[in-house]
């Protein structure tokens, strides 16, 4: 459980209005602590089953390569295959543990395993285990019992942390659930012919509440009706209603749900987007007016910490002062260092520069704060001491794609030296600021300026959908000079107005590019 305190104010925001995209936020105390990113054409999420088939192996490098139908290979290690035959034609189940990204293909394993709400079902498996976030050593000892008593001839359960607290009646259900679910994915798995997906995991504002949803959320918003229907349904199963009333009687107060209908799109009301571009930014500005300067490599991410603005308490002169505000630049960056690398989903090797410190006391004490800052961390991270250098290394999961990644791409007009939105981005902002205008404005045709490559891939992949969904006329004219991530109105009215608009800028300058859908 993230929240171990009483005034953590902590809310789930759901954006899903738009088909091509679903955005899910968790607030603590008013900022963006994660973001949860999904878009329909994303592919081999972790997660996903599939039966999948051999290409090639590579004892060279204790690999293999396997097709799971989606054109590049996934990456196998045979040291999660011991004991199995992998040899190339082969069919096998396998399980994505991590997401395709950059140029490398998803990672694939034959161990697999079935999250549910409160434990994991491990098929051919022989675990009993209790989630290390369970700290208790009686709550340890007693979950521990139940996951034995569980556990089946042909699979093993690990107990997760939502279940601390929970009686023998709601374990059983789950693995009731569960167990039924690995039967219909053995039954499509004889059945079906590799390469070829079994399984699916929920939808991601589903995973979502799922995983994140414990007594400590405040309140869920949700932006569309059919969702904020499914979403009630799902809190109303796991808060005191139903079969679970006597499993779930600890839980003393539920979130509550809420349907937002204002016209400002969600993520803007509550300043997400705002933030959402911070996060991608080198630079993080810390209250006392100290800075961090993040920066990405292949092999790891380096995080630089500097004093900046901030020069300490002025009324304590001479060297106390200035180790005082070392130490307290330290210890607020470790803080923050935390929530960024949560926030921007950095996982693998991570090289901090704090301030120098001359007393090993204080040395030891911020690498206490950074213990105690990433323990609520649902992906584990792990603390190494300082070197002679006064570098703190860290190593942390790494559980999805990295926010960056999601958002932006290699700048196109710098030889890859720089970044810049990814057009499916900037589409995406484009649509919810259509959406925003469509609701101030029902004229009947809307004419869009923004950069040519972008109103191209506008064009090519969303268009006429656009236009389905909101039942006007959209012209977009593609201009070479455009700033890359920006857009705007040129015009709106009549159809037959706008449409003559449009034609009269293609004339007079040849360089525009005018997209609209064909009339039928």
């Amino acid at each position: 459980m993230r929240n171990t305190g009483k005034n953590l104010d902590r809310k789930i925001i759901a954006d899903t209005l738009e088909n091509e995209e679903t955005r899910v936020a968790i607030l603590e105390n008013g900022r963006l602590a994660d973001i949860f990113i999904e878009r329909m054409w994303d592919h081999q999420k972790a997660g996903e089953i599939y039966k999948a088939r051999v290409e090639s192996v590579l004892p060279g490098i204790n690999a293999a390569f396997v097709s799971i139908g989606d054109g590049r290979n996934a990456f196998l290690y045979l040291n999660d295959a011991k004991g199995m035959n992998i040899s190339p034609n082969r069919e096998l189940v396998v399980q994505v543990t991590k997401s395709a990204r950059k140029n490398k293909g998803a990672r694939v394993t034959p161990r697999l395993s079935l999250p549910g709400r409160y434990l994991v079902l491990i098929p051919h498996g022989d675990e009993a285990g209790v989630s290390r976030r369970i700290t208790s050593e009686d709550e340890r000892k007693r979950l521990r019992h139940f996951a034995k008593e569980l556990r089946g001839d042909d699979f093993g359960v690990i107990i997760r942390t939502a279940a601390e607290g929970m009686d023998a009646e709601a374990l059983v259900q789950d693995v009731e659930s569960l167990l039924a679910l690995w039967r219909e994915i053995e039954h499509n798995a004889a059945q079906q012919q590799a390469p070829c997906l079994l399984y699916k995991d929920m939808g991601l504002l589903g995973r979502v509440l799922r995983d994140e949803v414990y007594n400590d959320i405040d309140e869920i918003l949700v932006d569309d009706e059919d969702e904020f229907e499914n979403v009630k349904k799902f809190i109303s199963m796991l808060y005191c209603e139903g079969k679970e009333q006597n499993a779930c009687k600890e839980r003393n107060y539920r979130p509550n749900v809420s349907l937002y209908r204002g016209v400002v799109p969600i993520f803007e009301y509550y300043r997400i987007e705002h933030e959402i571009e911070q996060a991608v930014e080198r630079k993080v500005w810390l209250r006392s007016g100290a800075y961090l300067v993040i920066e990405h490599t292949e092999a790891l991410t380096v995080i630089d910490v500097n004093t900046g603005k901030y020069v300490g308490d002025t009324l304590t002169l001479g060297s106390m002062n200035m180790r005082h505000t070392v130490l307290d630049t330290n210890l607020e960056a470790a803080e923050e260092i935390a929530r960024q690398l949560r926030l921007r989903a950095i996982g693998g090797i991570v090289v901090i520069d704090f301030i120098d410190m001359e007393f090993e006391e204080d040395r030891q004490r911020l690498l206490a704060r950074l213990e105690e800052v990433f323990h609520p961390d649902r992906s584990r991270a792990r603390i190494f001491s300082m070197t002679q250098l006064g570098l703190v290394e860290l190593t942390r999961k790494r559980g999805r794609p990295d926010l960056k990644s999601i958002l932006t791409r290699s700048c196109p007009f710098c030889s890859d030296s720089g970044w810049v939105l990814r057009e499916d981005t900037i589409a995406m902002s484009m649509k919810r600021f259509l959406r925003k205008v469509g609701h101030a404005n029902k004229s009947e045709a809307v004419l869009i300026q923004a950069n040519a490559a972008v109103a191209k891939y506008v064009n090519d992949l969303y268009l006429k959908s656009w236009e389905e969904e909101f039942g006007r006329k959209i012209i977009i004219v593609g201009v070479p000079n455009f700033t890359w991530s920006k857009y705007r109105i040129e015009a709106q009215g009549a159809r037959e107005a706008i449409e003559r608009r449009a034609l009269q800028m293609e004339r007079r300058e040849n360089v525009l590019v005018v997209y609209r859908v064909p009339t039928p």
